[in-house]
């Protein structure tokens, strides 16, 4: 692996887990002001930034995939044939 394979695996797994910490403080910015502000709190909206953050993960997701292939391609080995232990 190059190291600008390794560095482009290690920003993944980096905007990963930010992802997966802007989720969780959503999460938690959404459950002390939906209680405090009741039928004002605009529900919609922090519905369509959590679809965001879902499509965020799933890029990452399928960047990893992309980036998995090509160097197990590049090692002259084929993806669907490598299993792991």
């Amino acid at each position: 692996m190059t190291s600008a394979e390794s560095e482009a695996r290690r920003a993944l797994a980096r905007l990963r887990r930010a992802t997966e910490k802007m989720e969780r403080e959503l999460d938690a910015l959404e459950g002390a002001l939906a209680h405090a502000e009741g039928d004002d709190f605009p529900a919609a909206a922090y519905d369509e930034v959590r679809a965001a953050l879902r499509r965020a993960l799933d890029f990452t997701d399928e960047e990893s995939a992309r980036l998995q292939e090509k160097i197990l391609h590049t090692g002259g080995l084929e993806p669907g044939r490598v299993r792991r232990g």
